[in-house]
C-alpha cells in the first residue's frame, strides 16, 4: 500500500512537471505568438488592451505579436498611443488586416503603417486616412469652387485649422513610411484624398509586405524574415510550427470598452445629474444621491478620455438648469429655452465625428424627453399640492378630536394629534371625555364639545 501511494505521488509530480515544463519550452525556443485583435472603433480601450498585450508579450518572450485589425477608424489620441506602443515594442508586431471582407481605415491605416511586418488577407482593403473634423468637409477634397483660371481648386484646404491638421497627418504618415521603408507617397495620397487600395492593389504598391490567407499561411511567410525591434536590433522570426494563443482584454479594457461608448458615458451623466436632483428634491432618500454620484463621477471620468467640446457640456448643463428651474417656476420660455440648450450642447458635445464615437439621435431624443416629462411631473405635484387643503398649522388642527387629561374650571389638558396640549373651553369637562379642537391660540387649543351623532343612538 505503501508503495502504491509513493508511485501515485512521483506520478503527479512527473505530470505537473511536464505541464510547467511544456509552455515555457515553447517560450523559451522562441515559437510562441501571441494575437491581439482589433474589431471595431478605436479608443481608449483599444489603446489599452494593446499596451497591455505588448507587456505581456514581453514578459514571456514571445517570437511575435500578430496584431489583427477590422476597424473603421477611431479617435486619433488613441491611435497615437497604439502607434507609440508599438514603435517601442521589443518584440516584432506584425500588422494583420483580415478576415476576408475586413478594413483598415482611417486610424487603422496609420497603425498599419507603424508595424514592423503589414500584411492583408484577399479580400480586404486600406486607406481613406484622411483626418475628419466635425461639421466639416473631408480636407483635400476636390471643393468644387473653381479658381480665375476655371479650374478646381482639388487640393487646397479651407482654412489654417484643416491645413495644420492636414499636413500634421500627412508628415506623421510618411515618417511611418519611411521608417519601414513602405510607399510614403501613397501614404501621403491615403490622407490627402482618402484614396484606398485593395490587399493585391496595396502589396503592388509597395504599401505593405505580404498577402496571407489565413495565419497558418502568414506565419509560414514570416518565417525567417529580419526585422529591426526598438533600439535598433535585428531580430529574424522563428514563426514555423509556433505556438499560436490569443490574448483577451483585461478588465481594464473591458471597463473601458463599455464606458468609453459615447452613449453609455451620456447616459451615466445623466443618470448621475438626476439622481442628485432627485437627492436635493427629497433629502435622506441616500439612494438616488449615492447611485447618482457614482455615475456622474464614471461619466466624468469617460467624458475625460474621449475628446468633448466643452461648451457643448455647458449647454447641457445649462438646459438641465433651465428645466429644473421650470418644473419649479413655469414659466413656458425657459423650459423651451432648456430643451433648445440641452439639445444643442449633445449635439456639439463631442469634437470630432470619428467612427463609432458619436451620439446616437435616439439617446439625445429620449434623454431630452425624459427631462421634460420630469419638469411636467414635478409642476402637476406642485399645482396640485397648491390646491390640496392645508395639512399644518392651526389650519390643520380645527375639528380634531381630543381627549381630555385632566381639567379645573377652564383650563386643562387634553391629547390631540399623538401630543399632550394645554387647552382652555367655556365649558367644564371631565376627564375623559371627547371634546373638538375649536381653535389654536398661541399653542393653547381651544376645545368645545363635539356635536351631537345622529344615527349612534343619541349625542355623544
Amino acid at each position: 500500500m505503501q508503495t502504491m501511494k509513493a508511485a501515485l505521488v512521483a506520478a503527479i509530480g512527473v505530470v505537473a512537471l511536464i505541464c510547467c515544463l511544456l509552455p515555457s519550452s515553447a517560450e523559451e525556443n522562441g515559437r510562441l505568438a501571441l494575437i491581439v485583435s482589433i474589431d471595431g472603433a478605436i479608443g481608449p480601450a483599444s489603446a489599452s488592451y494593446v499596451k497591455e498585450a505588448l507587456a505581456k508579450a514581453s514578459e514571456r518572450r514571445a517570437e511575435v505579436v500578430l496584431l489583427r485589425m477590422n476597424t473603421p477608424g477611431g479617435l486619433n489620441s488613441s491611435m497615437r498611443e497604439i502607434i507609440a506602443d508599438v514603435l517601442a515594442s521589443p518584440i516584432p508586431v506584425v500588422g494583420y488586416v483580415a478576415p476576408s471582407g475586413a478594413h483598415a481605415a482611417s486610424a487603422g491605416t496609420y497603425i498599419l503603417y507603424a508595424t514592423h511586418i503589414a500584411a492583408m488577407a484577399p479580400g480586404t482593403n486600406i486607406g481613406a486616412a484622411t483626418p475628419v473634423q466635425i461639421g466639416g468637409p473631408l480636407p483635400g477634397l476636390p471643393s468644387g469652387t473653381p479658381d480665375k483660371d476655371g479650374k478646381d481648386k482639388k487640393d487646397e484646404p479651407k482654412d489654417a485649422m484643416t491645413a495644420k491638421v492636414t499636413n500634421d497627418a500627412v508628415a506623421f504618415i510618411r515618417s511611418l513610411a519611411e521608417l519601414r521603408n513602405r510607399n510614403a507617397d501613397w501614404a501621403e495620397k491615403a490622407v490627402r484624398e482618402a484614396a484606398t487600395l485593395s490587399a493585391n492593389g496595396a502589396l503592388e504598391a509597395h504599401a505593405i509586405d505580404l498577402v496571407a490567407r489565413d495565419q497558418a499561411e502568414l506565419l509560414r511567410q514570416l518565417d525567417g524574415r529580419e526585422v529591426e525591434v526598438a533600439g535598433g536590433k535585428t531580430q529574424r522570426l522563428a514563426t514555423k510550427d509556433a505556438v499560436v494563443e490569443a490574448v483577451d482584454p483585461g478588465r481594464i479594457s473591458r471597463f473601458l470598452a463599455v464606458i468609453t461608448d459615447p452613449n453609455v458615458a451620456f447616459i451615466l451623466l445623466m443618470i448621475g445629474i438626476y439622481g442628485l436632483i432627485f437627492e436635493f428634491i427629497s433629502p435622506g432618500a441616500v439612494a438616488p444621491g449615492v447611485v447618482g454620484a457614482i455615475c456622474l463621477l464614471i461619466g466624468l471620468y469617460a467624458l475625460n478620455l474621449l475628446p468633448i467640446n466643452y461648451a457643448g457640456l455647458a449647454l447641457m448643463l445649462v438646459g438641465i438648469v433651465l428645466l429644473t428651474v421650470e418644473a419649479f417656476n413655469p414659466t413656458v420660455v425657459i423650459g423651451l429655452g432648456g430643451i433648445i440648450a440641452f439639445v444643442l450642447g449633445a449635439l456639439m458635445l463631442f469634437r470630432v465625428e470619428a467612427p463609432g464615437y458619436h451620439l446616437s439621435w435616439w439617446v439625445i431624443g429620449i434623454t431630452a424627453a425624459v427631462f421634460v416629462g420630469f419638469a411636467l411631473v414635478v409642476l402637476g405635484s406642485l399645482r396640485r399640492a397648491a390646491k390640496a387643503p392645508e395639512r399644518v398649522g392651526a389650519q390643520a388642527m380645527r375639528g380634531l378630536p381630543a381627549e381630555v387629561l385632566d381639567w379645573r374650571g377652564s383650563e386643562g389638558h387634553v391629547f390631540a394629534h399623538g401630543e399632550r396640549w394645554q387647552a382652555r373651553g367655556a365649558e367644564t369637562f371631565k376627564p375623559g371625555e371627547t371634546v373638538e379642537v375649536a381653535n389654536v391660540v398661541d399653542l393653547t387649543l381651544l376645545i368645545r364639545r363635539a356635536p351631537a351623532r345622529t344615527g349612534e343612538g343619541g349625542p355623544s
